[in-house]
């Protein structure tokens, strides 16, 4: 553990979810793989489709709305609309196969492995004091075994934009009832986690599970609190 910052008492914590409380890359390799299998099973015409292909319309739905990055999964709702468009459906049969696309999604993206470690450290935290999830990213703590821990979730694009802009912070602060000196947040990105927590006024705790060295990293604007390598190192701060 290393201190950068003077810590204030804390009296809530923030999460950031993914590649903080579990590692996020195995289930979204899987989630892209199954996805891609189903859109290819879905309709004879795209059964030679890569990412590539999905990708594409992605992009074309960002052009048309850049403040559609806030909200990925409605990003991935419309790109998959606009595909069943491009190649003819009905307005209504589009709608219902995004739908079927994302249903698909959302199944695989919540096959969390998350480590029973996180569970032991969030039960113990959670007895403490109350706890948060702030993402900009659409995994369902629900749906993968975390919900019980956190007084609420916010999610990027429903509670406003996506970190490192304040909104999400100042909406948890508002919603706690607290100042947002008193919230620690935590997460392992340096721009989104540790940069927007400390520009709402929040103290911020970087989890370096990489033993990544601070300052060499690119993304290094602005010093976090404290520095940790695991979960556990959290309970010696309240």
């Amino acid at each position: 553990m290393h201190f950068y910052r003077p810590l204030s008492p804390i009296q809530a914590m923030t999460f950031d979810l993914d590649d903080t409380l579990y590692d996020n890359h195995p289930v979204i390799d899987k989630t892209e793989e199954e996805v891609l299998r189903f859109v290819r099973e879905y309709d004879l015409r795209f059964n030679h489709f890569t990412n590539d292909d999905l990708y594409t319309f992605r992009n074309i739905v960002a052009d048309q709305e850049p403040e559609i990055c806030h909200d990925i999964t409605r990003w991935r709702w419309l790109s998959s609309k606009m595909m069943f468009c491009h190649y003819g459906y009905s307005r209504e049969d589009a709608q219902k196969g995004a739908d079927d696309i994302m249903a698909h999604f959302t199944y695989w993206r919540n096959q969390i492995d998350v480590p029973l470690e996180t569970h032991q450290i969030l039960t113990q935290l959670a007895e403490k004091l109350p706890l948060v999830a702030i993402t900009n990213g659409n995994a369902e703590p629900d749906a993968c075994g975390l919900g019980q821990y956190f007084q609420f979730v916010l999610k990027a694009g429903p509670d406003g934009r996506s970190k490192p802009y304040c909104d999400m912070y100042r909406l948890a602060a508002q919603k706690l009832e607290l100042e947002p000196h008193a919230i620690l947040h935590v997460g392992d990105n340096l721009l989104t986690d540790v940069e927007g927590a400390i520009r709402s006024g929040m103290q911020a705790c970087w989890i370096n599970s990489d033993n990544r060295t601070l300052m060499e990293e690119k993304d290094v604007r602005l010093l976090p609190h404290v520095e940790i390598c695991r979960l556990a190192s959290l309970l010696s701060l309240v």
